[in-house]
């Protein structure tokens, strides 16, 4: 499937976890080669859709110039990345959701091309695999799994990975020094 002929898709950009190993600050507004590493998503994702959604916890002020919509998590204390695809599930107007962090600036569109283009071929949510690791922030998810992600987080579920695999899911195979893939999520790596 070429890109000319992939539906259209809603993307989740997720920005809304405490950012633990950056000493608590919010990762998508740190800097990295003069912008924050959002804009680096944001300049590769925005003209994939009309639909571009943001799930921020905080700074929302900062995060509204790259989203058309902005989403929060429905329970406080940073519930973690699958609280985040719920929201953005709940408001998505496509139906097909990719899902990227907000901390991967070295991302390509003809990744996320291949990994919708998987979903949609195989009518299933399609995933990252460097190896034999899955990589959930960077997967598209049919909207129509909304429902049932949702009954996994009202069981007790709060993995986003594990969540997903109780469903079909297809892979998409990539290197394990695949740097497409990184995620700048220590301050290590925004010195690299």
């Amino acid at each position: 499937m070429t890109a000319a002929v992939l539906p259209p898709c809603s993307i989740l950009l997720l920005a809304g976890g405490r950012g633990q190993r950056m000493g608590g600050q919010d990762k998508g507004l740190l800097s990295w080669q003069g912008r924050p590493l959002i804009a680096h998503v944001h300049a590769v994702v925005r003209d994939l859709s009309d639909d571009l959604i943001l799930s921020c916890n905080r700074n929302q002020h900062a995060y509204r110039a790259f989203a058309d919509q902005l989403v929060g998590d429905a329970e406080p204390g940073f519930p973690g990345p699958l609280a985040g695809v719920l929201a953005g599930l709940a408001v998505a107007r496509h139906a097909w959701l990719v899902v990227l962090a907000c901390d991967a600036p070295l991302i390509e569109r003809g990744l996320l091309e291949q990994l919708l283009s998987v979903a949609v071929t195989g009518n299933c949510a399609a995933m990252v695999r460097q190896g034999q690791q899955w990589q959930p922030m960077f997967c598209v998810i049919p909207v129509r799994q909304q429902a049932s992600l949702q009954a996994a987080w009202q069981a007790g579920e709060r993995s986003l990975l594990r969540a997903l695999l109780e469903h079909p899911l297809q892979a998409v195979e990539c290197a394990e020094e695949d740097r497409r893939l990184s995620n700048f999520n220590t301050p290590q790596w925004l010195r690299q």
